[in-house]
């Protein structure tokens, strides 16, 4: 794994990013990091059965779709607020020959806002019906996944070509820098136990030499540190 500002990165096949991306998560996880922005994160990263053009793209695409407005997350389309807005005009004007200039600025205010609205609602929409198709059709040959909340910046691309064909690389970044330092310190933890077990695992060399047909000699197998076998 390379660290630097920009990330934690990682070069290699599928299963090497797919593993990367779960050190992060645990990593995460072993700091405290939750929530949804968390969540979001666990579901995008690249996962053992996913494919890069297949399911890695359709989540880019997803979690780089347009939001929703404030009208549509009140469950209001356009016209329903349009239609608002004109119930709210008339009342303005109601008020104002009541003489109720206070009460008809708010009613004039409120027509205004579901105006803005309604727009707001209808641009997003037309947005979706074509973004979708432009990432990817256009977006995804001009750039890597990518995945990007409060909590991570992330992308994953392919870089081999011909027989390197199935290299990948995965950077992510933790956009809290506190957050980011405690992350590192755990990957790195992480790193020195692997170091660790491969140190003080012995070789099995009788095992090993019984499945190659060869002989051990009594030194090699009572020290357990030498691979040289005879036959």
């Amino acid at each position: 794994m390379e660290e630097s500002i920009s990330g934690f990165k990682v070069r290699g096949d599928w299963g090497d990013i797919v593993e990367h991306g779960e050190r992060i998560t645990q990593a995460l996880r072993e700091a405290g990091a939750e929530g949804d922005a968390y969540h979001e994160w666990e579901e995008w990263r690249p996962k053992s059965h996913e494919r890069i053009d297949e399911d890695v793209s359709e989540k880019t695409a997803e979690q780089a779709s347009v939001a929703e407005g404030e009208g549509e997350k009140a469950g209001k389309s356009a016209g329903e607020d349009l239609q608002t807005a004109g119930e709210k005009l008339s009342e303005s004007y109601e008020k104002v020959e009541e003489g109720d200039s206070d009460e008809a600025l708010d009613r004039w205010n409120e027509s205004i806002g579901h105006v803005a609205r309604a727009a707001d609602s209808a641009g997003r929409k037309a947005i979706r019906k074509v973004e979708d198709t432009v990432y990817r059709k256009v977006m995804t040959q001009l750039a890597p996944y990518y995945f990007d909340n409060d909590l991570i910046s992330a992308n994953v691309q392919q870089v081999g070509r011909g027989e390197e064909a199935d290299e990948f690389v995965l950077e992510v970044n933790v956009n809290d820098d506190e957050l980011k330092a405690e992350v590192s310190d755990i990957l790195a933890e992480y790193e020195s136990e692997v170091d660790r077990w491969h140190v003080e695992t012995e070789k099995d060399l009788g095992n090993a030499a019984a499945a190659e047909g060869v002989e051990v000699t009594e030194e090699e197998e009572a020290g357990g540190g030498s691979e040289s076998t005879r036959t």
